[in-house]
């Protein structure tokens, strides 16, 4: 496989994301999904609505996000729709919860190891593309997220949630937590997953992650710790293994000084073994060409 194209900026406004998605060429069919983070009720360091919404207003797309398997104000289809409302989403966009309403929509896994099937939300099957807009930052369970846990456990309905968590074993909420797959094997599933997304949509998708508020902590929790790194940047690509490899390896890169507690995050949960097991499954490439849109890559 070839080298993929990834795109990069310091800059972080709302101008460079839509600059950034138009550098990649690519006209997204319509009705497009625009998947976005809703943030946790508390959370501090999710991307509001308002950063996001000219891009969101570009490609005239509907905002979309899936019902959580763990406790919070977004593991119901009513508690979810209110926090929507409450952190604005629904005031800008039109908003879709892809698992409202059962029954979810099963995807084959091609190569599958762990999971065969997949079960995102049934709504999906109403778009035509997909924009996935990934805050990249870590995670307690994944180690780091970005456009491959936005493909997967983003997607996923409540039940598929639950199935990538336990490796295939449940879908059902009251026993996951019981059932955790070991961690190598979690990793295994979200890749599984996010492939199943990518080749629903066959090849229409663009990925951007935008590198700020670095937090160990994802979105998802109520507490999350404050960013432990000055922000880095925005990136875009149509490959979305060789894009969460190039974050990765910015924070690798970088000189800050919290870099080592973001890391530790990363390599004490496997993180980048996702990164692996998707480039293996062979829908994207961790071989890539960084292209820096405002001049030379290094300063």
């Amino acid at each position: 496989m070839e080298k993929a194209k990834v795109y990069f900026t310091k800059e972080i406004t709302p101008e460079k994301v839509m600059e950034m998605y138009k550098v990649l060429g690519k006209e997204l069919p319509g009705p497009v999904a625009v998947k976005v983070h809703s943030g946790e009720e508390g959370n501090q360091n999710y991307l509001r609505p308002e950063f996001m919404r000219p891009m969101v207003d570009m490609v005239k797309g509907t905002v979309v996000e899936c019902n959580t398997a763990y406790e919070g104000a977004r593991n119901s289809t009513e508690k979810h729709q209110k926090l929507m409302e409450d952190h604005g989403w629904s005031k800008y966009f039109q908003v879709d919860l892809l698992d409202a309403q059962e029954p979810d929509l099963a995807l084959p896994v091609p190569g599958g190891k762990v999971l065969k099937e997949n079960y995102v939300g049934k709504n999906l099957a109403n778009y035509g593309s997909m924009l996935v807009l990934s805050h990249f930052k870590g995670h307690p369970m994944g180690g780091y997220g970005g456009a491959l846990k936005q493909l997967s456990i983003g997607c996923a309905s409540s039940a598929g949630k639950c199935w990538i968590h336990s490796g295939g074993i449940t879908k059902d909420q009251g026993d996951v937590w019981e059932n955790v797959a070991q961690q190598e094997a979690f990793c295994e599933a979200m890749a599984e997953a996010a492939g199943s997304v990518a080749a629903y949509f066959k090849g229409n998708t663009a990925y951007i992650n935008m590198m700020c508020n670095l937090s160990v902590d994802c979105d998802c929790c109520a507490v999350a710790e404050d960013p432990c790194m000055e922000d880095i940047g925005i990136l875009s690509s149509l490959d979305p293994v060789a894009l969460d490899q190039a974050c990765i390896d910015l924070v690798y890169q970088s000189k800050d000084p919290g870099r080592e507690h973001f890391l530790e995050r990363v390599e004490s949960r496997k993180g980048t073994h996702t990164i692996d097991t998707a480039a293996a499954l062979g829908y994207g490439t961790k071989e890539y060409e960084l292209i820096c849109i405002d001049g030379p890559c290094t300063e």
